[in-house]
């Protein structure tokens, strides 16, 4: 798909040092390769030296040193970030013995080489579970001082000559938050904005979703869309968005020119800001499984620096593409 072309050329254009929490994973060891074949970016692949530096002699990339290994076990760097790690979780009972462990866990281990300023981003979750990769940067790397909460996308790459014209959107929140409040889906909807920008490179036109469009339906659950519409029109003026609108009003301009006659967005939204999880979730599987969408995400947003989670079920592309956003993050 030429968005995702796109998207790793223009992180090439900046390359950054990521580090994989979980390096010894196949599809890690050949998404970072390709990586750096691309220019994208400087890897550090975090695991077992030997097991590691074998899988790099199979994917002909044996001693490059765009490819650095960091075994936490051998590891000099270990026992500064234990010492880090305690310093910074002490309040919570954590004993040093218990953060000499806490560090020598891949997750925690990358993590704390991009809070060290060792690395400028990290990527796992392709073998831990998006609690698991989502708590080690909550507690190591942590929220954005300026950000209300952290929150997640993912970016959808469409088939090429789609109809609707587009060939990538935002949708979020579809990994993290699970039943926003108002004020929270505003916060989502910005910070969702702000990754249109820096991702996409396009303007964004954002649409605060519901199963009501305009009125057509009166629940709570609409009113907290209605609210959250408002409230980030009264503070972003200038920012293009619009609701509460289902997803064809939305999208399809002459679906919205029925439907919601005068909305800003005429049907060409490109950020997608779903009530809740379940709405969030359901609805960017239906694009990928149905619509023959690449879902890269979820990715992270409102960190103090970048760290993201791949899916389980991600490929070594995935890992590649998912590389190339953290990239972008880093050097926005």
């Amino acid at each position: 798909m030429s968005v995702l072309r796109d998207l790793r050329d223009r992180a090439a254009a900046r390359p950054a040092h990521i580090v994989m929490s979980e390096g010894s994973d196949p599809r890690i060891v050949a998404g970072a390769v390709a990586a750096v074949r691309h220019g994208i970016a400087r890897i550090t692949l975090v695991g077992p030296q030997d097991e590691i530096a074998a899988a790099l002699v199979v994917a002909d990339m044996p001693n490059n040193p765009a490819i650095t290994i960091a075994d936490p076990e051998t590891s000099t760097f270990t026992t500064e970030a234990a010492a880090t790690y305690y310093e910074l979780r002490k309040h919570k009972g954590i004993t040093p013995d218990m953060a000499e462990a806490q560090a020598r866990n891949p997750l925690v281990f990358a993590a704390m080489m991009v809070r060290m300023n060792r690395a400028d981003g990290t990527v796992g979750g392709a073998v831990a579970t998006t609690s698991d990769t989502v708590r080690a940067a909550l507690q190591v790397i942590g929220k954005a001082e300026d950000a209300p909460l952290v929150s997640s996308f993912f970016l959808m790459a469409l088939p090429e000559n789609h109809p609707s014209g587009r060939d990538a959107m935002i949708f979020s929140d579809s990994g993290l938050v699970i039943e926003p409040t108002s004020e929270e889906l505003a916060a989502i909807a910005l910070a969702s904005a702000n990754s249109c920008s820096q991702l996409l490179g396009v303007a964004p036109k954002v649409a605060l979703l519901s199963f009501s469009t305009k009125g057509s339906a009166r629940h709570e659950k609409v009113t907290k869309v209605t609210q959250a519409a408002a409230l980030l029109k009264e503070q972003h003026p200038d920012l293009t968005s619009d609701g509460e609108l289902q997803f064809d009003a939305a999208f399809v301009p002459s679906v919205a020119a029925s439907k919601a006659k005068g909305s800003p967005l005429e049907g060409a939204a490109n950020v997608m800001i779903f009530p809740n999880l379940d709405a969030g979730n359901i609805g960017y599987k239906i694009a990928q499984r149905i619509g023959g969408c690449a879902a890269i995400g979820p990715v992270l947003q409102g960190l103090a620096k970048p760290a993201n989670d791949l899916s389980r079920g991600c490929v070594a592309e995935d890992v590649t593409n998912m590389i190339a956003v953290t990239v972008l993050q880093a050097t926005a």
